[in-house]
C-alpha cells in the first residue's frame, strides 16, 4: 500500500486529531496520503486552515485506499465513491457503534500493517434502486444498507404492494418496508426485528416496519431477484424513499420503486480477521 485517502468526519473528529495521528503512523511508514472531504460540510471557515485537502475526485484516480474516520454514517457516505472508484474502504470508529468500522480510535498503530499488506478484503453486495415514473427512470442509486420506503406524518399507515420479479405481490400496511443487504441487517432492518445476515451473503432481506398485520415478518429473497414496491392505494397519503440514512425522496402514488442488486460490490479492507459472532459480541455488547 503506497497511496491512501484520510476522510474525517469534522463533527466528530474535533481539529482532525486523529485523522492527524493516522497521517503521522502513516507517513512514518512510507505511505502517502491525500486528504479529502467525502460530503460537504456547512461552515468551512471551521475547517482546520493548516490542513491542505485535495478533491475527492482527483485523489481517487490514483489512491489504493479510502480510510474513512467518523461513525457508521460517514462509512455509507463514502462507499459510493470508493465503490465506483474500485477501491476498497477501512472505517475507524470515532463514533458510539461504529458497526461497520474496522478500528477504533484508541488503536491507530495497527494502522502500520497498511505498509507491508498485510490485511485482507472483503466484497459486499450492494443495492441498486429505481423510482419510475410514468415509465421513465427519475430516481438512479446506490446503497450499501438498505433502502426504505416509509410513510409521511404520525399516526398514519402506508399501504404497499411489495413482490419479488412482479410475482404474487403481498399488501404490507404500517409504517412502511426495508429492503436491505446483508451488511444492512444489522442496522435498521435489526431494529425492525429483521434477521441478522453474515455481510458476505449474497441476498435480499426484505422487513415491514409496525406492520398491523400480526402475520407479516421478515423474508428472504436471492440476490438476483428484483423488488418492486408500489402504492397498494391511490389517495393522498405521501410515501418517502431513504437509501442508508440520507435525505428522503417524496414517491407518488402512482411511481414504482425497483430494487436490485447493483453490479459492483462494496470491498472492505480489515486489519483483523474476525467473524460475524466476534464482531456483534464487541459492538452490540458495550
Amino acid at each position: 500500500m503506497k497511496k491512501v485517502i484520510l476522510s474525517s468526519n469534522p463533527y466528530r473528529d474535533k481539529n482532525f486529531k486523529t485523522l492527524r495521528q493516522a497521517k503521522q503512523i502513516l507517513e512514518d511508514k512510507g505511505i502517502e496520503c491525500s486528504i479529502c472531504l467525502v460530503f460537504d460540510v456547512e461552515q468551512k471557515n471551521d475547517l482546520p486552515r493548516d490542513i491542505e485537502f485535495t478533491h475527492l475526485e482527483q485523489a481517487l484516480e490514483n489512491a489504493e485506499l479510502l480510510i474513512c474516520f467518523g461513525g457508521d454514517g460517514t462509512v455509507l457516505h463514502a462507499s459510493k465513491d470508493a465503490t465506483k472508484a474500485g477501491i476498497p474502504i477501512l472505517g475507524v470508529n470515532i463514533g458510539n457503534m461504529g458497526y461497520l468500522a474496522d478500528v477504533d480510535s484508541g488503536e491507530l498503530d495497527i494502522l502500520g500493517r497498511l505498509a507491508s499488506d498485510d490485511f485482507l478484503l472483503e466484497r459486499r453486495m450492494m443495492l441498486q434502486v429505481q423510482v419510475l415514473r410514468d415509465g421513465q427512470i427519475i430516481y438512479d442509486d446506490i446503497a450499501l444498507n438498505d433502502a426504505v420506503v416509509t410513510k409521511s406524518a404520525v399516526a398514519r399507515t402506508v399501504h404497499l404492494s411489495v413482490a419479488s420479479d412482479e410475482q404474487h405481490p403481498i399488501v404490507l400496511s404500517g409504517d412502511g418496508v426495508i429492503v436491505c443487504t446483508p451488511t444492512g441487517s444489522t442496522a435498521y432492518c435489526m431494529s425492525a426485528g429483521g434477521p441478522l445476515v453474515e455481510p458476505t451473503a449474497r441476498c435480499i432481506v426484505v422487513t415491514p416496519i409496525c406492520s398491523h398485520d400480526l402475520m407479516s415478518k421478515s423474508f428472504v429473497l436471492s440476490a438476483g431477484r428484483t423488488v418492486t414496491i408500489r402504492s397498494a392505494r391511490q389517495g393522498r397519503k405521501t410515501a418517502y424513499l431513504s437509501l442508508d440514512g440520507g435525505r428522503a425522496i417524496r414517491l407518488l402514488s402512482s411511481d414504482t420503486v425497483q430494487i436490485r442488486q447493483a453490479p459492483f460490490d462494496t470491498q472492505f479492507l480489515h486489519l483483523r480477521d474476525r467473524s460475524m459472532f466476534e464482531i456483534i459480541n464487541a459492538k452490540f455488547r458495550k
